[in-house]
């Protein structure tokens, strides 16, 4: 079956930087788009960026900041977060699908002094 399972949070000082890693399994990885949503306390859920071959989608929010990339021969989706705000808080999901269909388990980001 579909498993998606993220690591790589944790806690960092606003302006420091987090790489998120998706480490994919069940499904051919390199013919399905990737991407990563978070959930803030209290938000929706919301779109973060998303790759498809070899395009790159991201929310307005991050564009600069973050860097979403893939590796096929690993089946493995990055998320490169630089200059960390106290606004990117929240829990990180990897995503299977372009909407998504499937979900990892979610990985907690906090950017605090």
């Amino acid at each position: 079956q579909v498993q998606l399972v993220e690591s790589g949070g944790g806690l960092v000082q606003p302006g420091g930087s987090l790489r998120l890693s998706c480490a994919a399994s069940g499904f051919v990885f390199r013919f399905y788009p990737m991407g990563w949503y978070r959930q803030a306390p209290g938000k929706e859920r919301e779109l973060v960026a998303v790759i498809f071959t070899s395009t790159t989608n991201y929310a307005d929010s991050v564009k600069g900041r973050f860097t979403i990339s893939r590796d096929n021969a690993k089946n493995t989706v990055y998320l490169q977060m630089n200059s960390l705000k106290p606004e990117d808080t929240a829990v990180y999901y990897c995503t299977r699908g372009s909407p998504p269909n499937d979900w990892g388990q979610g990985t907690q980001v906090t950017v605090s002094s």
